[in-house]
């Protein structure tokens, strides 16, 4: 089986394509996908260079968004038949692999991957395989903390730092899902040129402009009378970035978190805190109801993921040496 196998921490060059890898077999709860695609995500750079605290099985296939088709299945299979087209939610939390798929145990770099029932979810027929492949991390975890945790809601004013990244342009197209006025931050011409495409109402350069006063131009500046600044900022960059966030919101706004992509040493001003009576809302992940109601959004033509380019399994490295130098908007998929 061609896959493409992480060998160990380190660089790009610790990815390896491989003709020989050996073609997983289900057990009796398990079934086999024949991949469509599989997307990248910044969590497979992470793993590549090693996170604290996380220790991976190498050698490992890499890759926690995946659809396809199933290809086999184990004998105490319900439900599902050869064939089904299915979504793969990337958590599994039965069967003898627990974890997350493409980091506990073997994803979606590869021709066929091994994954249990639970994981599975029907893709409608309305909606192609690798729109399905680029939702799970970055679009439900957006659609968890926006609208099951941040409660957004039509007419608010919604501020998106680091608005080019996977999780980024997702937060910035549910926003304008659910009738938000959106204020996208990002770092060129060019990326800023695609998010007002793609539904951002107003555009920040962050590298050329103060932040704050970039928004305060925008909607005016927070007051202690309850006007100026947006109502919800989503910041899942973290690092040096969350002060001048908060000097962004509102009274009484919220300020969602994901991640901190950026550092996870956040300098807070309590000030801000307490005197416009900001909260912060944390969200963690996805749930499967997220991943069912993104498939309906992308088969009623309410949600189109944004894919930047496609690329053969082989490129796995330079799909990553993209997202790591940023020169992307949205996501990127492998095709075996």
């Amino acid at each position: 089986m061609r896959a493409v196998v992480t060998t160990g921490h380190g660089g790009l060059a610790k990815l390896e394509y491989r003709k020989d890898y050996p073609e997983p077999r289900p057990s009796e709860n398990e079934v086999i996908v024949r991949v469509a695609a599989t997307a990248i995500n910044y969590h497979d750079v992470f793993t590549r260079r090693g996170m604290p605290g996380i220790k991976v099985p190498f050698p490992l296939v890499v890759g926690s968004d995946i659809a396809g088709e199933i290809a086999s299945v184990g004998e105490q299979v319900e439900d599902w038949i050869v064939g089904d087209r299915v979504l793969v939610n990337p958590m599994c939390l039965e069967g003898t692999h627990k974890g997350l798929i493409g980091e506990a145990f073997d994803g979606g770099r590869a021709e066929f991957v091994r994954v249990h029932q639970s994981q599975l979810i029907l893709v409608p027929d309305k909606v192609d395989l690798h729109s399905a492949a680029a939702l799970p991390l970055a679009y439900a975890t957006a659609h968890r903390m926006m609208i099951t945790r941040g409660q957004i809601v039509a007419g608010e004013k919604v501020l998106v730092l680091g608005a080019s990244g996977g999780v980024g342009v997702a937060c910035v197209q549910i926003a304008k899902m659910l009738g938000a006025e959106v204020l996208a931050c990002a770092s060129s011409e060019a990326k800023l040129a695609r998010l007002s495409e793609i539904g951002a109402d107003h555009q920040i350069d962050y590298t050329k402009k103060d932040l704050p006063k970039a928004v305060s131009e925008i909607v005016g500046k927070p007051s202690l009378w309850r006007d100026g600044g947006v109502d919800v900022a989503i910041n899942f960059t973290g690092g040096e970035t969350f002060i001048d966030t908060q000097k962004c919101v509102k009274h009484g706004g919220r300020i969602l978190v994901c991640g901190a992509t950026a550092g996870y040493d956040y300098r807070i001003d309590a000030r801000f805190l307490w005197t416009f009576e900001h909260q912060i809302i944390g969200s963690n992940g996805w749930t499967v109801d997220d991943l069912k109601q993104l498939l309906t959004d992308v088969e009623s033509g309410d949600l189109s993921p944004v894919v930047d380019r496609t690329l053969a399994l082989e490129e796995a490295a330079e799909a990553e040496r993209l997202l790591e130098e940023r020169e992307v908007l949205g996501k990127v998929l492998l095709v075996p």
